[in-house]
C-alpha cells in the first residue's frame, strides 16, 4: 500500500488502499464482480507487515481455509481474555489499540492487570492474508472468530467479546451462534440493522447541515463521484469530524488504521463511505433475534455518533441481560473522543460480571 501525504483524513478513509485503483469501470469489474479484494503490497508495507509480526505477542493463526490472520496478546489473565473486533470491514486493529495498552489520560485493560487482550485482524486486512477468491460474507468471518478463538484457548470462563462498529456486527452474529462459549459480550456504535441506521443518516444526521451542502453532497452521490476530492473534503469536514472522531487531531493509532484499510474489502461490504452506506450488507438487520442472546451483554452508544444513540440504549433492553452505556461526549469512536466514560462503562461491566453483579 502505498503512502501519501493526507490532504483530508476522509480522503485517507476512503481512498487508502493497495496500489493506486484502476478508473472506476475497472474496479468495478474486478472486486465487485469477482470478489478478489487482495491488497498489493509495496516494498515498504512488506517492510512494516514483517516488523509487525515479530513484535512481542504475535501468533499467526492458521484457519481451516489455509489462510492466516494476524493476532497479538497484550497482558495476562486467567478469568478475563477480551478478543477485539474492528471495524471496517477491512480496517486494522491498530485504532483499538487503547483498549489494551495505556494511552495519555487512561489505562487500558491489559495495563491494570485487569485482562487479557488479543488484538486481531481479520481476513483481508494489512496485517494478515489477502485471499485472491470471494470469501466475503458473515457466516465465514463468524467461523474465522470462532477458529481465532479456539486457537487462542478462550472459553465460557473467561471469553469476552468487545467489537466496533463493523466489528459489532460480527460480535453480534457470533454470539447467536456460539453464545455457550461467551463469558460477555460489548458491542460498541454498531445498530443491529443497517436500514435503521441509514435511516438514521437520512433524517436526523444529514438535515443537521445546512441545505446548500445537503444537495452539494447528493449531487455527488447521484453521479457516484466518491473520490472527488470536494466531496472528500466535505465529507471530513462537515461528518466525519462531527460523528467519527471529534477530537481535533485524530490519533496516530486512528490515522495510520485507516491509512492501511483495504478499502476494496470495505467498499464491496460497507459501500464507498460511513456517510453512503451500500455493499453487500445493505440489508442486514438482526433486531428481531436480539432476543435469543442471554449472555451479559453491553450495548454501547454515543450522543454524536453516526449510530443512533437510542437505538443502541434500546438494543440493550432487547437482549435478555443487558445494559447501556451512552457516552455523552462521543461519536463513533467514543474510546478515544470520550474515552474517560468509555473506559469506565467497559471496565465496570466487566467488574460486575467478574463479580456476579451484573445486570445491576
Amino acid at each position: 500500500m502505498n503512502r501519501f501525504t493526507l490532504l483530508t483524513l476522509a480522503s485517507l478513509t476512503l481512498a487508502a488502499c493497495s496500489s493506486p485503483e484502476p478508473a472506476p469501470e475497472t474496479v468495478a469489474e474486478s472486486y465487485h464482480d469477482t470478489g478478489n479484494c487482495a491488497m498489493t503490497f509495496s516494498a515498504d508495507d512488506l517492510q512494516q507487515r514483517e516488523a509487525k509480526h515479530n513484535e512481542p505477542g504475535v501468533s499467526m493463526v492458521e484457519l481451516s481455509n489455509g489462510y492466516s490472520v494476524f493476532t497479538q496478546q497484550f497482558g495476562e489473565s486467567d478469568d478475563v481474555k477480551v478478543l477485539v473486533l474492528h471495524g471496517g470491514p477491512a480496517c486494522t486493529h491498530e485504532y483499538m489499540l487503547n483498549v489494551a495498552y495505556q494511552m495519555p489520560g487512561h489505562e487500558g485493560l491489559a495495563d491494570v492487570g485487569q485482562a487479557e487482550v488479543h488484538m486481531y485482524d481479520q481476513l483481508g486486512s494489512f496485517y494478515s492474508d489477502q485471499p485472491e477468491e470471494d470469501l466475503w460474507n458473515i457466516d465465514r468471518w463468524v467461523q474465522e472468530v470462532e477458529e481465532v478463538r479456539v486457537a487462542l484457548g478462550l472459553d465460557a470462563d473467561n471469553f469476552y467479546l468487545l467489537g466496533n462498529s463493523w466489528g459489532g456486527i460480527l460480535a453480534m452474529e457470533y454470539a447467536l451462534v456460539h453464545q455457550d462459549k461467551l463469558k460477555g459480550l460489548i458491542v460498541c456504535n454498531m445498530q443491529s440493522s443497517i436500514p435503521e441506521y441509514a435511516a438514521y443518516n437520512v433524517s436526523t444526521l444529514r438535515p443537521q447541515m445546512r441545505p446548500s451542502l445537503v444537495d452539494s453532497l447528493e449531487a455527488y452521490e447521484a453521479a457516484g463521484d466518491y473520490q472527488n476530492p470536494t466531496y472528500l473534503e466535505l465529507i471530513d469536514k462537515e461528518f466525519y469530524r462531527k460523528h467519527v472522531c471529534r477530537l481535533d487531531e485524530w490519533p496516530e493509532e486512528v490515522v495510520g488504521s485507516f491509512a492501511r484499510l483495504n478499502y476494496k474489502l470495505y467498499d464491496l461490504m460497507q459501500g464507498p463511505s460511513e456517510f453512503k452506506v451500500g455493499g453487500r450488507i445493505i440489508d442486514w438487520d438482526i433486531t428481531p433475534r436480539l432476543g435469543e442472546i442471554a449472555v451479559p451483554t453491553l450495548m454501547v452508544g454515543a450522543t454524536h455518533d453516526t449510530m443512533d444513540p437510542a437505538a443502541m440504549a434500546r438494543q440493550a433492553t432487547l437482549v435478555q441481560n443487558g445494559r447501556a452505556l451512552i457516552c455523552e461526549n462521543g461519536s463513533h469512536l467514543a474510546l478515544w473522543d470520550d474515552e474517560d466514560a468509555f473506559f469506565e462503562g467497559v471496565t465496570g461491566f466487566v467488574r460486575d460480571v467478574e463479580q456476579g453483579a451484573f445486570p445491576r
